[in-house]
């Protein structure tokens, strides 16, 4: 495996560890309640603009893993959907690049 894809992958389990040291104790103390988590990613301007900046970065990625995996025919890439949904772009982005740069047969 190249240097590169290490270091992707690395990106990729930091990304994936790193939002959950925050949402996990929050899902703790108040439930999967998705309606409190929009009222908090909406508290004030700051953070808003960081929601909807994270939000059209995840469709563009989505957008982007799709059309690559369409012409690639590389469907483990198909992977990085639910780690950008669900975890976050931080994780779903070196996921998608680690997965696309394995050599393709």
């Amino acid at each position: 495996m190249s240097p590169l894809r290490w270091v992707f992958l690395g990106l990729a389990i930091w990304g994936g560890i790193q939002p959950m040291l925050y949402f996990a104790p929050w899902i703790v103390e108040n439930g999967f309640d998705l309606q409190a988590m929009v009222a908090l990613w909406k508290a004030n301007d700051m953070v808003t603009g960081i929601y909807w900046d994270l939000v059209i970065s995840a469709i563009v990625l989505t957008v982007w893993v799709i059309s690559e995996v369409w012409v690639r025919r590389n469907w483990l890439a198909l992977l990085a959907i639910p780690a950008t949904w669900m975890i976050g772009v931080s994780c779903g982005l070196p996921l998608y690049l680690f997965l696309r740069a394995k050599p393709v047969r």
